[in-house]
């Protein structure tokens, strides 16, 4: 099975955020989402914001499932970063390596950049990807204030 990586666009909006809804309520992820939420990821990504990146994974002219990446620089590392902060695919395309595509993808399109992701503790499958990869495990607590 071929698979194709592309830019998301308007078209795909409503595929994206059903794919978003989908994955926020797996156990892939500790918050829910809301659709406010969704349409403004799927907005950021097709505005061309400077922050956010959307892509969609696509076989036989499907799409299968989707990433999207977000900018940002650490002090911690001393450089900017490129967090992958969403990557889903449909449960029937799952195990094809096409979470390996994407990392590989984005570490091609962002040679020089530090990569930086979260993961749920007990995702087994998706830490065992990740440290494939040589992502290491950072030993701290995240904090969000977003009222």
């Amino acid at each position: 099975m071929e698979i194709t990586i592309r830019k998301i666009q308007r078209d795909d909006s409503e595929i994206v955020i059903d794919m978003m809804r989908k994955f926020y309520t797996s156990p892939s992820v500790i918050t829910n989402g809301s659709e406010k939420i969704f349409a403004a990821n799927v907005k950021n990504c097709l505005d061309d914001s400077i922050c956010a990146e959307g892509f969609v994974f696509v076989a036989e002219e499907k799409i299968i499932g989707y990433g999207i990446t977000a900018h940002s620089y650490s002090t911690e590392f001393g450089g900017e970063c490129i967090w992958i902060e969403d990557i889903f695919v449909e449960a029937q395309y799952r195990g094809h390596g096409i979470g390996s595509k994407f990392i590989r993808f984005v570490k091609a399109r962002y040679p020089d950049k530090i990569l930086r992701l979260e993961a749920e503790a007990d995702n087994d499958s998706a830490l065992e990807l990740y440290k494939h990869f040589g992502f290491k495990e950072l030993p701290y607590l995240e904090l969000v204030n977003c009222d």
